[in-house]
């Protein structure tokens, strides 16, 4: 007698699609080298000792740090390739690279590992760690020498230079760019990277190419990026009387592209539905924007993901769509009898 066939009840997903976490961090990897080809040839081969340093030492510790926990080793998902990569291009070329091995060991392990892992981090390791290194060793954070001149003076990024002379405490005055014209680059350095900044945020142009592959490609959707960058050119915008020059030094002058299609879209820390994924873009917009225009500080990516990331499970659950089938109970009006009764027994 034939047993009768059994349902087998698991949890969800169901469906199991071709992508995998090796196949997206190598996509991701792919989109990244047109911005780290761009930045050795733009900073010199010390921008290649720096990415060297970054992803070997995210790669040891991730392997040390699982077999300290006793857990299987995950450097063959290519995850930690990535970071490293991320944080590398999140710092000046002139950095000491022991503080590259101490960026590393806070991204891997302090804020990955120690939650369990790739998916398992509340935050983006890569952003978090340059934080740590900002708040650290701010003299070396902040010391951007000129292009293939590791040993030049350094001199002021564009944004800094645009902060010097910005009248953002009023947003009804004009902001004087022009006073800056001279001390900042030209359209032409500012699009090739031909200027003074972190790693890989100088060329746009290397960062839009791997950014059209990953939304080619489907690893990211244009969600994020699009309202991110569209709401600091709003803010931009309004800071500057319709200033349209002032804005696309805003837009390319620090790493806000960079930030947007690379790091605020980590499938981990950024919300999974569309009205989530345009609440965290708004959201990183306008903390970019205030830090940038109200702040000390000329640059306010990083801060404004990592702060985001932190809201992310509350973004997620203000705009979980309705359950298919759910119908939302309606609430039954009271007549006046039961009121006046409910409040003569108060």
């Amino acid at each position: 007698m034939n047993e009768p066939a059994k349902l087998t009840v698991s949890a969800s997903p169901h469906v199991k699609g071709p992508a995998t976490v090796t196949g997206i961090m190598f996509d991701v990897i792919i989109a990244l080298c047109p911005a780290a080809i761009a930045s050795v040839a733009i900073f010199g081969l010390r921008a290649a000792l720096v990415l060297a340093v970054c992803v070997v030492s995210c790669v040891a510790f991730e392997y040390l740090s699982r077999k300290v926990m006793k857990k299987s080793s995950t450097i063959g998902d290519l995850s930690a390739v990535v970071t490293g990569v991320l944080l590398a291009f999140n710092l000046p070329v002139s950095m000491p690279l022991w503080m590259c091995v101490v960026g590393s060991f806070v991204a891997i392990v302090i804020v990955k590992q120690l939650f369990g892992g790739v998916g398992q981090n509340f935050a983006n390791p890569a952003i978090t760690a340059r934080i740590v290194l900002l708040v650290s060793f701010a003299s070396a954070m902040t010391n951007f020498p000129m292009p293939k001149s590791v040993d030049a003076v350094a001199s002021a990024t564009p944004l800094a230079t645009l902060a010097g002379f910005d009248r953002a405490a009023d947003l009804t005055g004009q902001i004087d760019l022009y006073r800056a014209a001279d001390k900042l680059p030209s359209f032409f350095q500012m699009i090739f990277g031909v200027r003074q900044g972190c790693l890989g945020e100088t060329c746009a142009v290397a960062l839009l190419i791997g950014a059209a592959y990953l939304i080619v490609r489907g690893v990211i959707k244009i969600t994020i990026p699009f309202t991110y960058i569209g709401t600091v050119a709003v803010f931009m915008l309004i800071a500057s009387r319709g200033d349209l020059t002032y804005t696309a030094y805003e837009l390319m002058g620090g790493g806000l592209i960079l930030g947007a299609f690379f790091m605020a879209t980590d499938y981990t820390t950024s919300p999974v539905n569309t009205k989530g994924k345009i609440v965290f873009g708004i959201g990183c917009g306008v903390l970019t924007s205030v830090i940038r225009l109200y702040g000390s500080l000329p640059e306010g990516v990083s801060y404004s993901i990592l702060l985001m990331n932190i809201a992310c499970p509350l973004i997620e659950k203000a705009t979980a769509p309705t359950y298919f089938g759910f119908v939302k109970k309606k609430k039954e009006k009271k007549s006046k009898e039961e009121k006046a009764e409910g409040g003569a027994t108060a």
